[in-house]
């Protein structure tokens, strides 16, 4: 099955967050009417009311009673006991398409509605939202991570084409590990991000981003084109005195740094000699410096002054 070959369907979006309502926006564009949505916070009410204009706004067993198709756009960790509240109440009606946006979970999850006649797909859009209506747009050939039995398989295909994405098959078995790779690549490098920017701010640096466009912009280009052999820097080049000196001045000047320095470090340094950038003779007393972890305080960050192993570090 190809673009444009479903039927128009009434559709319903249950979480009219950032994702829910960007792609039920992509699913309206494409054809298809988006008759009702669920909606409790101001922000989710405003931003209905913006890319889901035509959409009552309903509690959301009245949703899925009005629509051909759901569209469940909840956190993780609320979807079991959504679908299995919502089966146990006789809302689903057999023939339903029912779809869930969850990187994390397949379709197993889904399980008390498809035992109710329900059709069950997963479709991950590979993609951050800030739920603006600019983010339909972004849509166009953005990947789905798509998990769906074989006799659903062209539907859908034909969903994603819709909204503009682009289907990649994910097995049942390897959803947690599709999103533990993706929570990696994208949560994570935030955060790795907003570490580098306070630190440059902690050394006196006005711009921290003037600094970080360019050379990030570089890394994870060279990264994404060429995995490992990117590797650049102390750790990949087994400076034990650089990472020795980084280590002392962050227990100094950012203590709350100092683990996930020493976690990504070490990480560096496993991949680095496994790829044969770092030499094991030469990874051996790096490995050592990185196994002395801090002593830790009560929310995790090093307890003052808490050196990762001072002799170890100050030698």
């Amino acid at each position: 099955m190809s673009l444009h070959t479903l039927a128009p369907l009434r559709v319903g979006v249950i979480g009219a967050g950032r994702v829910g309502a960007v792609l039920g926006a992509a699913l309206s564009e494409s054809g298809h009417r988006v008759i009702a949505a669920t909606a409790v916070s101001t922000a989710s009410k405003d931003r209905a009311a913006r890319l889901l204009p035509d959409a009552n706004l309903l509690p959301a067993d009245e949703v899925i009673a009005r629509v051909d198709l759901i569209l469940l756009a909840v956190p993780d960790d609320t979807l079991a006991d959504l679908v299995r509240g919502l089966a146990e109440s006789g809302t689903f009606c057999p023939g339903q398409i029912m779809v869930h946006t969850s990187g994390a979970h397949g379709l197993a999850v889904l399980q008390p509605a498809i035992d109710r006649g329900v059709l069950p797909l997963a479709l991950h859009p590979v993609m951050t939202f800030a739920g603006r209506p600019e983010d339909v747009h972004r849509l166009s050939g953005v990947p789905f991570g798509v998990t769906a039995a074989e006799e659903h398989r062209a539907v859908a295909e034909a969903l994603v084409l819709e909204m503009g994405g682009e289907p990649v098959w994910v097995e049942e078995s390897a959803r947690t590990l599709y999103h533990a790779a993706l929570v990696v690549g994208s949560n994570h490098l935030v955060t790795l991000v907003a570490e580098a920017r306070d630190l440059l701010r902690t050394a006196g640096v006005e711009d921290p981003a003037r600094l970080l466009a360019p050379l990030l912009g570089a890394a994870l280009d060279n990264s994404l084109r060429y995995g490992d052999k990117a590797l650049t820097g102390p750790v990949s080049r087994g400076d034990i005195g650089t990472v020795r000196r980084h280590l002392r001045t962050l227990v100094e000047h950012a203590p709350g740094s100092v683990a996930s320095y020493v976690a990504m470090a070490r990480r560096t340094a496993q991949r680095a000699l496994a790829a044969g950038r770092l030499k094991r003779h030469e990874a051996a007393p790096l490995l050592d410096l990185l196994a002395q972890r801090p002593a830790t305080g009560p929310a995790g960050h090093p307890a003052s002054p808490g050196p990762v192993n001072t002799s170890a570090v100050a030698s």
